[in-house]
């Protein structure tokens, strides 16, 4: 695969190039309490369930003000999560679903999950969400010391979790789990699998969480012999995608078969085939192929392979497709 050509952005990726974290600031409670305080900043609203606060009737987030942070949910601690056009930006979590449902009703609003929405919100707003969800998942998983088992706690305006026994006070650090996403290919076509409980005809490129010990490469081919039984060889890096779904960052990998001999081992799949672009387009067309959701990397690798082995356009074909 040509690698020159650079895939497009991953949904959730490219954060860097609107918000900066200041992680440096974050111990510096003085200065963090000034930047709560002021008339720009704004506040991202998180239930316990991960969901977001829109805007009525749009696809919008609904952050709130200093005014109304102060108003309706000054007592809750706010954790930073850095600077975006200039203006200091905050998780606000509600973990009491009543308290939520109350917020909902009197902001006028509506509740949307990540995945409902992911594609539909600009890519700035989306960004920004799946970073809260996935700090806000681990803050609310990071209750107690893993070697003391005393409470712990939020330090570093939530980045951080500290022990509260003196004796121990350790320091807890939000937690990703590498996984790595592969599209293997073969003189022409591409391996893809299927799990027993996805929709009819979906089928995606295969995936799997990274061990300890283990380099990115190696786990792609191991994931890939352990699912399907197809021994990869060259393994090249392609993008990344933070996957707050709960907790992984999704590390994409493009890798070259050595034969198409597949031997399901573990029955994680219950289904694996290779595919030429012709058996996609034809798939699509007669609805028994459906290709990962959009909002995946899974969906980027696919993309990425049909336009440099086949100068077709994935977006394309579903639209033309879509039912």
């Amino acid at each position: 695969m040509d690698r020159t050509v650079s895939p497009r952005l991953n949904t959730f990726a490219g954060l860097s190039l609107i918000l900066d974290r200041v992680a440096e600031k974050r111990d510096e409670s003085l200065w963090i309490n000034e930047q709560a305080a002021s008339e720009h900043a704004r506040y991202l609203l998180l239930d316990a369930l991960g969901q977001t606060f829109l805007l009525p009737g749009s696809e919008t987030l609904r952050w709130l003000d200093m005014g109304e942070r102060e108003q309706l949910l000054g007592d809750l601690k706010a954790t930073f999560l850095g600077f975006a056009d200039e203006r200091p930006h905050f998780l606000l979590a509600l973990d009491d679903p009543h308290r939520a449902e109350a917020l909902e009703s009197a902001l006028g609003a509506r509740r949307a999950g990540l995945r409902d929405i992911g594609l539909l919100l600009p890519s700035d707003e989306a960004g920004l969400f799946a970073y809260a969800k996935g700090l806000a998942h681990w803050q609310r998983e990071t209750r107690h010391c893993a070697f003391c088992g005393s409470p712990v706690v939020l330090v570093a305006s939530g980045h951080r979790a500290q022990c509260a026994n003196a004796e121990c006070g350790r320091m807890h650090f939000p937690r990703t789990d590498a996984a790595v996403i592969v599209i293997v290919e073969h003189e022409g076509a591409c391996l893809l699998g299927r799990q027993a409980g996805w929709p009819k005809g979906r089928y995606s490129t295969l995936a799997g969480f990274v061990e300890p010990g283990e380099a990115l490469e190696d786990a792609v081919r191991r994931e890939v012999a352990e699912e399907s039984g197809v021994i990869v060889g060259d393994v090249h890096y392609h993008s990344s995608q933070p996957w707050p779904l709960p907790q992984s960052l999704m590390v994409g990998f493009t890798a070259t078969a050595v034969s198409r001999t597949i031997r399901l081992r573990d029955r994680e799949l219950e289904e694996a085939r290779w595919f030429t672009p012709q058996d996609i387009v034809d798939g699509l067309a007669d609805g028994s192929f459906l290709p990962s959701l959009p909002l995946s990397v899974s969906y980027r690798l696919l993309e990425h392979w049909l336009r440099q082995r086949a100068g077709l356009e994935l977006d394309a074909l579903v639209a033309k497709h879509r039912r």
